[in-house]
């Protein structure tokens, strides 16, 4: 597919600029930047687990997923993950941390950086489904069902990392192995009395 220039309409072409290949336009400075795509989803904790739904549109329809969207341009991330969580879980979500940033990888579709935050229930509320959401669940970490996207998958590996114990979590220290000693040579070796009790 062709794109034009916002300025004057001219075809783009590519060129090479800061070492990679861009359209630009031959006639004056425009660049079409191919940025990322930021969205947000939440683990939100509730009931000792935590709150999925399950898909009513594609991709994955019919299958589970974290509650979660994209950022607007003149949105707050964390902000955008709690109106998302709205939207889709019909309940208010009052984000409690950061899990991580995530490069989502496309070839049919621009990149997106995934932010994932943790999150919890505000006073009670009970979710409920959205119009995205053909029912939504709580699902034990450890009962978890198949999830629609690879990145939603990453995102709750990172976070069910974080409830393992300090112990566990912390990298054990490489145990050192003493060399194995050689028999040594009875020409060598002394014979030494053998002792009587």
């Amino acid at each position: 597919m062709g794109h034009f220039c916002v300025n004057c309409g001219a075809a783009l072409v590519i060129r090479v600029i800061e070492g990679r290949e861009v359209e630009a336009c031959p006639n004056d400075s425009f660049v079409l930047w191919h940025d990322p795509k930021v969205s947000t989803a939440v683990i939100v904790e509730t009931d000792g687990g935590i709150v999925l739904g399950r898909r009513s549109i594609e991709p994955g329809y019919g299958l589970w997923c974290l509650p979660g969207g994209f950022v607007n341009d003149d949105e707050d991330p964390a902000a955008a993950a709690v109106r998302e969580c709205f939207e889709e879980i019909s309940a208010p979500v009052e984000v409690t941390g950061l899990i991580g940033v995530f490069h989502i990888a496309k070839t049919d579709a621009p990149s997106m950086i995934g932010i994932a935050y943790r999150g919890r229930l505000v006073d009670g509320a009970r979710p409920s489904a959205g119009a995205e959401m053909l029912e939504v669940g709580v699902f034990p970490p450890d009962s978890l069902p198949s999830l629609a996207f690879p990145s939603h998958r990453t995102m709750v590996a990172e976070y069910l990392k974080s409830l393992a114990p300090a112990e566990e979590a912390a990298p054990r220290p490489a145990r050192e192995v003493a060399p194995r000693a050689r028999r040594p040579s009875r020409a060598r070796v002394p014979r030494q009395p053998r002792r009587r009790r």
